[in-house]
């Protein structure tokens, strides 16, 4: 049956008619303004709810609402405060709008539209400001994000609220309109997008600014993902803010902002001499979510498949001698031994049987007990536990998991992995940012091994410790850091500080200057990095540093709340609603709200209530496997979680998703090594890269076989027939898998380069005989011409 017009799920109209988004890049800090058009074509007063992702470390900074001619500007007050307002007013029958950020996510919001009467639009102005992150390949990374995946709410939590109304996002009853506008002291180099882009815009001949836009007629059906990239990214560089007129000097509004962007480079005698080491824990998301395919194409991998692959390389690229452990989890978690072991040929090979066979079989998302296990299980001396973390990251107890690994950050370092499209920002970059690791999102067609690759170097470097910032300031400038303190450095990557600098900053000379001292320790080798920059504050930046500075204390202050929650300490709350009011930032203890009070006629005849479905471009792959469901007969133990608790009035019944049953395969050692060993996987590695590698021995090498011929397109004959006499069998596979690496895969090297510096060092400790000639012979065999010393030998 078709329906006219346009309608939620329920086959109710949609008040939100458009979204437009306007995205300002500077350097490496975006300003985000969208503008959200309802429009009210009912009979009747209406009452709107969104519940929408943002960023996670989205800094919220604006909120305001036009009715007519009428603008209103919200305020930031303290939630209660806020919500009561809000109610207040309409049941007296005013307008009234209310922006809140979820308690259990930071990257989850709700607005709700009050009171619109009979025929009346209302447009919703909602700016926030936000850091962009470093991609492996350098590029940075803004996401504007139209995918809200149904966050799993863990067995035994507390109950439910506004929840989330899914459609699948062909069916999405708004439009979208994108632009960017990028500027940069360094050329903009191209721009990419997951979404059709009209060509970039340059604005000047020094192609330092661009404008770039959606191409017409997309469909809000996906994440708007953005790739920005400048020449020479890897400049350190500092932006001086001047406070704002009208705050009082010695708040941090009133005062200047400092941001600093900082890019280590240590020293290469030491990351040369470094031996690897180290506990590699690997812990995999099962869950049903896990079973949708990377992108909207069919053709396209499913996700968990797509983890299998990078699991084999990971497995493959591993250190010998060092230590490892595979985890996965749904409902139940598994641990594929009892606890880390030894990498060799033995273990990894049974790993890899059981990583063939490993399906998105295991139900909804709980990540806190694996998680819980894993922290029990006692260091190894001299091997540094290495997390590494693949979800498609719909949980809803964000804040309990981020909490949890900066409790435990000082025994081990975390890297996240966010699978798909919806993945929580505020998880995956929370669980690297207190796990001090490297967060990594893979979305739309993007391949997951070369950013996975990519972590494992960062998890190979040694750690950094003893790190200290010290400050040189002219007299009478003196600094409050506003960050926390960095606990965290690897090679390359940035690092950002914000601090607050009160006194006579740049009012002595335009040429004042101020210096920051990076000290740390690598490998026991002390270094250093400086950055000297000019004191003389920018001019119209509009705020933006003071924002995300605020962002940053306000979040470090809630993460301390939390971890003080029901002691004595107290304070830490107040302290988070004042720097949220008097920066106009929002937290997770304020709201936004705005009410219209300047229209004296009240609002006559009951509110109705419409809730604004949220794209879901997996909907129709998750019925029957997202979430355990409740049969007529059976309790239900879990459901689609509640972003906003203990706000009564705003009560709403999601559309359940059913779960059907699978076998669950158990992936503990002892109760499965029975029976997988005659498993077969599911289906063969058609990828000739990986099959490839699926054949690499733990130590580097290859062994001569019908297989690893195969695998380079030759006969068993055609190998063995063209080795040099004196060479030994392995010594022959393993320089032909390098060359044909090499020869055939060098787009792909980032995935292969740890795997084969390991069968290089192999080939090394052998010392063997006419490797000239090996190499002469084998580029003949495979039609290449790679020299020698191009395969490190």
């Amino acid at each position: 049956m078709s329906c006219c017009g346009l309608l939620t799920v329920q086959k109710q109209p949609v008040p939100l008619k458009s979204i437009e988004v306007q995205l300002e890049v500077r350097d490496h800090v975006a300003t985000v303004v969208s503008t959200l058009n309802y429009e009210n074509k009912e009979d009747k007063p209406l009452e709107a709810v969104f519940v929408f992702p943002l960023p996670g470390d989205a800094a919220v900074c604006h909120f305001s609402a036009t009715i007519g001619q009428t603008q209103i500007v919200a305020e930031v007050k303290e939630k209660q405060q806020a919500r009561e307002e809000y109610d207040d007013a309409l049941s007296s029958g005013q307008q009234a709008f209310l922006l809140e950020e979820s308690e259990q996510s930071p990257d989850i919001f709700s607005l709700s539209v009050g009171s619109l009467p009979p025929g009346e639009s209302a447009s919703i102005r909602l700016e926030y400001v936000i850091e962009l992150a470093v991609q492996a390949d350098d590029g940075l990374r803004f996401c504007l994000p139209a995918v809200l995946n149904p966050r799993y709410e863990p067995q035994g939590s507390e109950g439910a609220s506004v929840q989330v109304t899914s459609v699948p996002a062909s069916l999405v009853p708004y439009s979208l309109s994108f632009s960017a506008r990028v500027s940069s002291p360094r050329p903009v180099s191209k721009v990419e997008s997951s979404c059709s882009l009209d060509p970039l815009q340059y604005l000047n001949t020094e192609q330092t600014q661009a404008t770039v836009k959606l191409a017409a007629g997309h469909k809000f059906d996906r994440d708007v993902e953005l790739l920005i990239y400048y020449k020479d990214a890897h400049q350190p560089t500092a932006v001086v803010e001047a406070g704002q007129a009208s705050a009082k000097p010695g708040t941090l509004m009133g005062d200047p902002v400092v941001m600093l962007s900082l890019y280590p480079e240590f020293p290469q005698s030491v990351m040369s001499s470094v031996s690897s080491c180290g506990e590699f824990v690997f812990l995999m998301d099962r869950s049903g979510s896990m079973g949708s395919r990377m992108n909207n194409s069919e053709s396209h991998q499913t996700r968990i498949s797509s983890a299998r692959d990078t699991l084999l390389l990971l497995l493959k690229s591993l250190p010998m001698g060092c230590y490892f452990n595979i985890y996965s989890f749904g409902d139940s978690y598994k641990h594929l031994f009892r606890k880390s072991v030894k990498y060799n040929q033995k273990t990894m090979e049974e790993a890899l049987k059981k990583v063939e066979v490993m399906d998105a079989n295991l139900g909804g998302t709980e990540i806190l007990k694996p998680l819980k296990h894993i922290y029990s299980q006692p260091c190894i001396p001299s091997q540094p536990r290495q997390l590494f973390v693949f979800t498609d990251g719909e949980v809803s107890n964000t804040k309990d998991v981020i909490n949890l690994v900066k409790k435990n950050s000082g025994s081990h370092r975390c890297f996240s992995f966010g699978i798909g499209e919806g993945s929580s920002s505020a998880l995956i970059n929370g669980l690297a940012k207190e796990g001090g690791g490297h967060a990594q999102f893979i979305t739309g067609t993007d391949r997951m091994q070369p950013k996975v690759m990519q972590s494992l170097q960062f998890a190979l470097q040694p750690a950094v410790v003893d790190i200290s910032v010290t400050w040189d300031l002219p007299k009478g400038v003196s600094v409050t850091a506003l960050s926390p303190p960095i606990t965290t450095l690897f090679q390359g990557q940035r690092s950002l500080i914000y601090a607050q600098l009160t006194g006579q900053v740049g009012a002595s000379s335009d040429a004042a200057e101020g210096c920051v001292t990076v000290k740390y320790s690598l490998a026991g080798h002390p270094s250093q990095n400086q950055l000297h920059f000019s004191l003389k504050p920018e001019e119209d930046t509009g705020l933006t540093v003071h924002r995300l500075g605020a962002r940053t204390l306000i979040r470090s202050l809630e993460m301390e709340e939390r971890e003080h929650r029901g002691q004595q300490d107290g304070g830490v709350k107040e302290k988070v609603v004042e720097l949220s009011v008097q920066s106009g930032v929002s937290s997770s203890f304020t709201a936004f709200i705005a009410v219209n009070k300047g229209n004296n006629e009240p609002i006559r005849g009951p509110l109705v209530r419409r809730d604004v479905p949220t794209a879901d471009s997996k909907m129709f792959s998750r019925i029957g496997c997202y979430l355990k469901g409740q049969s007529a007969s059976s309790q239900s133990n879990s459901k689609q979680t509640s972003a906003f608790p203990n706000k009564s009035s705003h009560i709403h019944t999601a559309t359940h998703r059913l779960f059907s049953v699978h076998t669950l395969f158990d992936f503990s050692s002892e109760a499965s090594s029975s029976r997988d060993a005659d498993t077969e996987p599911k289906q063969p590695l058609r990828d000739p890269l990986l099959q490839l590698v699926s054949l690499q021995e733990a130590s580097g090498r290859w062994v001569l076989d019908p297989a690893l011929a195969a695998a380079l397109g030759k006969t068993s004959e055609e190998v063995e027939k063209t080795k040099p006499a004196l060479v030994n069998q392995e010594v022959w596979a393993t320089i032909l898998a390098l060359i044909w690496l090499h020869g055939f895969k060098m787009n792909a090297k980032e995935e292969w380069e740890l795997l084969a510096n390991k069968a290089v060092s192999w080939l090394c400790a052998q010392n063997a005989p006419c490797v000239a000639e090996c190499v002469e012979a084998g580029n003949t065999l495979l039609g290449c011409a790679v020299q020698r010393d191009v395969l490190g030998l």
